[in-house]
C-alpha cells in the first residue's frame, strides 16, 4: 500500500482520449498526470516518480518507440502502450524498447484496469534502487530530487536538474552534446548545441564544479562531457577516453 494515489503518466496527443483516461483513472484512485508530447513525457519522468505510463506511439514529435527507449533511461515503472496500430511488427518494436503491454485501441476501460493491475503486480521490487548518487563533494538525493555540494543544498531548474541526470545515468561515459540535447530537449532540439553551452555553464557554476580540484565534469572537446564516478584516476593527456598506446 502506498502513501499516495498511484501516479499513472498519459502520454496522448489526443485530448478526447486524455480527458477520458483522467476521468476513468482518478474515479478509480489513480492520479493521472498529463503529456501531449514524448519531449514533455520525458521531461516528467526525468525530474519526478510515477508508478505507471500509458504511451501513444502516434506522437507529433517522437515515435513511441522512442519515447519508451527513453523512459527506460529513467525509470522501471511499467509502460503500456494505447495504440491504433495493430500489426505485429509494432507490437514487437514496442517490447524491445521496453514496453510491458500493448493494448489497441479501441479498448474498454475495464481492460485497461486489469492491465494495470497485473503490469503494477509484475513490477520489479524497487527496494534495491539507488536513492543516493555522491561523487567527490557532490551529492544526489535520487528520491527527493535534492542536490548538495559540500554538505550545502543547490537549487537547480527542472531543466539543470534534468541535464545533471542524463550526466548521472552515464556516470563514467562519455555523453554526447547530442544525447544530451535529446535528453534534455527532445529530438527536435539535437543540433542545438548552444543550449547546452549556456545549460552547461550555469550548472557548472551552481554546483562549483570548476572549483574542485578534481574536476568532476569533464569537457571532451567535439564530443560531448562527462561526469566521474569518483576521485579520477591518473590519466592520459587529452580527454581521458583513449589507453595509451602499447
Amino acid at each position: 500500500m502506498t502513501c499516495h494515489d498511484p501516479r499513472v503518466l498519459i502520454i496522448d496527443d489526443e485530448l478526447q482520449m486524455r480527458r477520458f483516461l483522467r476521468m476513468s483513472l482518478s474515479a478509480q484512485g489513480y492520479l493521472p498526470i498529463e503529456a501531449s508530447t514524448g519531449a514533455e513525457g520525458i521531461g516528467y519522468v526525468s525530474s519526478s516518480t510515477v508508478d505507471i505510463v500509458l504511451l501513444d506511439m502516434g506522437l507529433p514529435d517522437l515515435d513511441g518507440t522512442d519515447v519508451a527507449r527513453q523512459l527506460r533511461e529513467w525509470t522501471q515503472a511499467p509502460i503500456i502502450v494505447l495504440s491504433a496500430r495493430t500489426e505485429e511488427k509494432d507490437k514487437l518494436s514496442a517490447f524491445a524498447a521496453g514496453a510491458d503491454d500493448y493494448l489497441t485501441k479501441p479498448f474498454s476501460i475495464g481492460e485497461l484496469l486489469a492491465r494495470m493491475r497485473l503490469a503494477r503486480a509484475h513490477a520489479a521490487p524497487r527496494s534495491h534502487e539507488q536513492t543516493d548518487f555522491n561523487a567527490g563533494e557532490l551529492r544526489v538525493d535520487l528520491r527527493s530530487s535534492v542536490v548538495f555540494v559540500a554538505g550545502r543544498e543547490v537549487h537547480l531548474t527542472p531543466i539543470e536538474y534534468r541535464l545533471l541526470m542524463v550526466l548521472i545515468q552515464n556516470v563514467g561515459r562519455v555523453v554526447t552534446h547530442q544525447d544530451l540535447l535529446k535528453g534534455v530537449w527532445g529530438a527536435r532540439c539535437a543540433t542545438r548545441a548552444q543550449y547546452l553551452h549556456v545549460y552547461i555553464g550555469r550548472l557548472r557554476a551552481k554546483l562549483d564544479l570548476d572549483l574542485d580540484q578534481a574536476k568532476l565534469l569533464v569537457t571532451v572537446p567535439g564530443i560531448g562531457y562527462r561526469l566521474r564516478a569518483s576521485e579520477p584516476e591518473r590519466e592520459n593527456p587529452g580527454d581521458g577516453t583513449t589507453p595509451p598506446p602499447g
